[in-house]
């Protein structure tokens, strides 16, 4: 099972859009796919019909409750389940300090559900906290919506030199475009020479577009709700350049 993580240490970033479009994606293409919510807005869960399920409580994160229980159906693919959030996960990074201070809780949760899964998406909350410490330890990619203003640059670099003060593997990070404006000059400039923070950035640029903001209206992925919207054929791009990577065993 391969783990996907969308993280930005800044909210408001397009963050939850894509991993809901991501998961639905490679559902689509036939993976197993398991998308777990743990930003306590549940903005996710929203999306994927998981409000009213139990989301995890201390007894999961504890390890004395099976992780299984709390895993649901979604009504959008067969292929696709969720793990949802509610304001409970708010405490999560008390329960985790509590456990020995362990960056490998999220890590040892994780590996059982690699007998039923080919994909973990975790959508992260917008924290550089123990949660954010116990994500990198367990996730083989984290893909980090970028939007091309200033400061969403310099949260960026934030997480830059986190992972390198902390040695942590670089090659992990993988930032991409995100609620893009090709018709603000700011935006247009930083995505046609990207800085040094980018030099790796995705090929495949998520717009700001109403289309996605509608998914808060009909509580799917913009994949199905607008197939042929500029945002689909991006979300579908930029799953496309990480596919390989996220299918190699």
């Amino acid at each position: 099972m391969k783990t996907l993580a969308i993280y930005n240490v800044k909210g408001g970033v397009g963050k939850t859009a894509a991993a809901v479009n991501l998961a639905y994606l490679a559902a689509e293409s036939g993976l197993h796919t398991l998308l777990w919510d743990l930003d306590p807005q549940g903005a996710a869960t929203w999306y994927l019909h998981g409000d009213g399920a139990k989301a995890p409580d201390k007894a999961i994160w504890r390890g004395t409750a099976p992780i299984g229980k709390r895993i649901v159906e979604t009504p959008h693919h067969e292929l696709l389940h969720l793990i949802p959030a509610d304001l409970e996960a708010r405490h999560l990074d008390v329960w985790l300090r509590k456990d020995n201070n362990s960056h490998d809780t999220l890590k040892n949760l994780i590996e059982p559900l690699s007998e039923q899964y080919s994909l973990l998406v975790l959508d992260c909350p917008p924290s550089l906290s123990h949660v954010a410490d116990n994500i990198f330890a367990a996730v083989d990619r984290i893909l980090v919506p970028t939007v091309p203003t200033h400061l969403s640059l310099r949260a960026l670099m934030t997480l830059i030199d986190y992972f390198k003060a902390n040695e942590l593997p670089r090659t992990r990070l993988r930032p991409f475009w995100s609620m893009a404006d090709r018709r603000r000059l700011l935006h247009k400039g930083l995505i046609e020479q990207p800085p040094k923070a980018m030099k790796d950035v995705c090929q495949a640029v998520i717009p700001y577009a109403s289309s996605i903001e509608r998914m808060g209206e009909t509580r799917a992925p913009v994949v199905i709700s607008e197939p042929s919207s500029d945002a689909s054929e991006c979300y579908r791009a930029l799953w496309a350049e990480n596919a390989n990577y996220l299918r190699r065993g």
